[in-house]
């Protein structure tokens, strides 16, 4: 028995067949949660602007083009998304969700920690 396969099905079982593989790969192991607080990259735990409060001088460096930061022990990621979440919680104790690649941290989801 010969099966015959049209030319136009062979993209659309291609697709079948590697979109859930896609997907998989992206709720992968990457995913972390770190806890830390929210700072800058510029910054990091010592704020340069010493008459005033973390919170203020981070918004501040942030509006000059630094990006935000989270200080979890000795480390400092770089944070990439949610910014308006971000600035909510400025020198705030928070957990961050996202992807880890190297030092920065992709931001799924922010949260105060407990």
């Amino acid at each position: 028995m010969k099966l015959k396969i049209s030319v136009k099905v062979i993209p659309m079982l291609a697709a079948a067949v590697l979109v859930p593989l896609a997907i998989l790969a992206q709720t992968g192991s990457d995913q972390n949660a770190v806890t830390g607080i929210v700072s800058d990259a510029m910054c990091g735990a010592t704020h340069m602007m010493k008459d005033k409060p973390a919170a203020e001088c981070l918004r501040y460096c942030v509006k000059q083009g630094t990006k935000y930061a989270l200080l979890a022990g000795k480390s400092v990621y770089t944070l990439e998304g949610h910014e308006a979440e971000l600035d909510k919680y400025a020198a705030h104790k928070v957990t961050v969700k996202g992807t880890l690649k190297g030092e920065t941290l992709t931001v799924d989801s922010v949260v105060p920690a407990k």
